[in-house]
Order: C-alpha cells, then structure tokens, then sequence
C-alpha cells in the first residue's frame, strides 16, 4: 500500500473525488488537502501544499490536478526535492517514475479521460525507480533546484 496524497484547483476539482475513489479501489491510502468546493481558487497554493506534504511524509506520493495540469505541476516543481511530472499517458507515467524517480503525478482534468488517468495512477504507484545511470541526473535536478546553478 502506498500513501498519496492529492490537491486541485477549481478546473480540476471536479474530477478529484472520482480519482480519491479509484486510488482507494488500488488499496492505497489518500489524503486530500483540498480545496473543498470548485470555488476559484489559486493553483500554486494547492501545489504547494501538496509538495509540502509529500516531503514532509517520506515515501508519500501526489496527484495534482488542474485545467491542463501545466501550471500545478509548474508550481509543485518550484519546491525543492519535488518531481512533479506532468502526464498524458500511461508511458510518460512510467518513465517518469523509472528514470527521473517523481514524486508527485499531475494532469489535465480537461485533457485526459477517465481511462487514461486510471492507467496513469496503477503505472504510477506500482513503478520503481531504476536508479543506475539515472540517480546522477536525478541528483543534477535536485541540485539545480536548490543551488539554482547550471548543468555544466
């Protein structure tokens, strides 16, 4: 069982409680950290949210979900230690646990079917880093972030 934790904004909001049920269905543990209405509401502050909660609870994972799910995953990727990849398939949903070792799973709520987001989420929690040659770039990311240097 793994634990997830999720947060949308109001585009995204009406497809939140449809994923907290499929990922329970998974037998995994999911914590929602809002928002409670399809208010407008701020997608940095939700992304934020997410990311904190995900760092804070080592091992944790996030779904984040907004309109195209591009600016929440930009937001949730302002915070250090925090990979938040934004996906659209069941492909780019594996190889972005496998080779760049994210945390946090983002998408469209406009753009991705029910479907696509059910194999998306199953890819996601039951995939593995591989390490090898990707634990040196995934460490040049975390480096970047929080130095803000470059990659030379």
């Amino acid at each position: 069982m793994k634990k997830f934790y999720i947060a949308t904004d109001h585009a995204g909001y009406a497809l939140k409680a449809y994923v907290k049920d499929f990922v329970r269905s998974l037998g995994h543990e999911i914590i929602d950290l809002g928002p409670d209405s399809a208010d407008r509401v701020d997608y940095p502050d939700f992304a934020k949210k997410c990311a904190d909660a995900v760092l804070a609870d080592k091992g944790s994972f996030g779904i984040l979900i907004c309109g195209t799910g591009i600016g929440i995953s930009i937001a949730a990727n302002k915070v250090t230690g925090i990979r938040a990849a934004l996906c659209h398939d069941t492909y780019t949903a594996k190889l972005t646990r496998q080779h760049n070792d994210a945390n946090i799973l983002c998408f469209g709520e406009r753009v991705v079917g029910k479907g696509v987001i059910e194999d998306m989420i199953e890819t996601f929690a039951s995939t593995e880093f591989e390490g090898g040659r990707h634990t040196g770039r995934v460490a040049k990311i975390e480096s970047v972030c929080a130095f803000g240097s470059d990659l030379g």
